[in-house]
């Protein structure tokens, strides 16, 4: 018998459908001569794994176990393949602490944390060579204030978008002040991302993406993929319908750009404890070839064109010796 793994995907976002082709391209992916692995589909209604022969098994949630064919299934771990909230969030996290199972990804506290932009990127400042966007953080109660406050504070152009979601949801690009409005009222109701919203300046600057993990113990940065898109900014519609984008992996920079990103991100990865995968947006401003952190993301998604497996091809390794490594260290732990 195989190390007992709980693909874990679904989820209560928007991000839902995202999740449940990232869980399949790793389940395709892992190797199944270690690993027992059963797909656990988390929805606002049901936790449930579906068995080989179409029956619904429901996740016993007092203790994450699952009950089929007259035995009961415990896993050694879980693998959170699951976007927006709740494994991105950490609400799975302090679950899986509490019941005893260990987790692929970062913690309970770091996972809450870098799933708010605008606390991220205060725990964040001081580390040298990043940089960060002015931006105004608005909460509910200030809502009917929202509009002066950015305008008080910040110039023109603005990236407007829900302060704890994912894939872009909710996201405008404002370049006048009469789009500001609407701009706000779209973030503020994208469903399931906290009721907060984070207005910056634009950063013109060339868009990267680059993937951060521990293998051994040891911190690895992966080759960085650029972001090249006709759109306005890259959007959902920009990262998930083909054609909407060129994404070059490995980017062409300088050597001395590559290893200062390799510094910084690893300082990131360190300043918010993270653990398991993650995966850091940045851009590079073009006037100053400054490094301006956009968001780093704790569970990435992972289909066959996601950044992440992009870049472990072009490392010179296959996913599944990857997911391994990640299986391993998380059981280490």
């Amino acid at each position: 018998m195989g190390i007992r793994i709980a693909l874990v995907t679904g989820g209560y976002t928007a991000e839902a459908e995202v999740s449940l082709k990232s869980a399949d391209f790793v389940y395709q992916q892992l190797d199944k001569s270690l690993y027992d692995v059963y797909p656990i589909t988390i929805t606002t209604d049901s936790w449930f794994h579906v068995g080989d022969n179409g029956v619904k098994y429901p996740v016993n949630r007092d203790n994450f176990t699952l009950s089929m064919d007259e035995r009961t299934i415990r896993f050694d771990l879980a693998f959170i393949m699951l976007h927006g909230s709740p494994g991105e969030d950490g609400r799975l996290q302090g679950y899986f602490d509490m019941v005893g199972l260990p987790y692929t990804s970062c913690d309970a506290l770091t996972s809450a944390l870098t799933m708010n932009k605008a606390y991220t990127k205060a725990v964040l400042v001081g580390i040298p060579d990043l940089h960060v966007a002015n931006s105004v953080q608005l909460f509910a109660s200030q809502r009917e204030s929202a509009v002066e406050r950015v305008r008080d504070a910040l110039s023109l152009p603005y990236f407007v978008k829900p302060n704890a979601g994912g894939s872009s949801i909710g996201m405008t690009k404002v370049k006048t002040d009469a789009e500001l409005t609407e701009a706000i009222d779209k973030a503020f109701n994208a469903a399931n991302t906290g009721n907060q919203v984070i207005v910056e300046e634009f950063v013109d600057g060339r868009e990267f993406s680059v993937g951060v993990y521990r293998r051994r113990g040891e911190m690895v940065v992966l080759p960085v993929s650029e972001v090249i898109t006709e759109r306005e900014f890259f959007d959902f519609e920009a990262k998930y319908i083909d054609g909407q984008t060129i994404e070059i992996t490995p980017a062409d920079l300088t050597v001395e750009q590559r290893d200062r990103v390799e510094r910084v991100v690893k300082s990131v990865y360190t300043r918010l404890n993270c653990k398991g995968m993650a995966r850091v947006d940045f851009f590079l401003e073009r006037t100053t070839d400054r490094f301006y952190f956009i968001e780093i993301n704790t569970i990435p998604g992972q289909t066959a064109q996601s950044f992440i497996p992009q870049q472990v091809r072009a490392a010179g390794m296959t996913e599944t010796v990857f997911y391994s490594e990640l299986i391993d260290e998380a059981l280490r732990n």
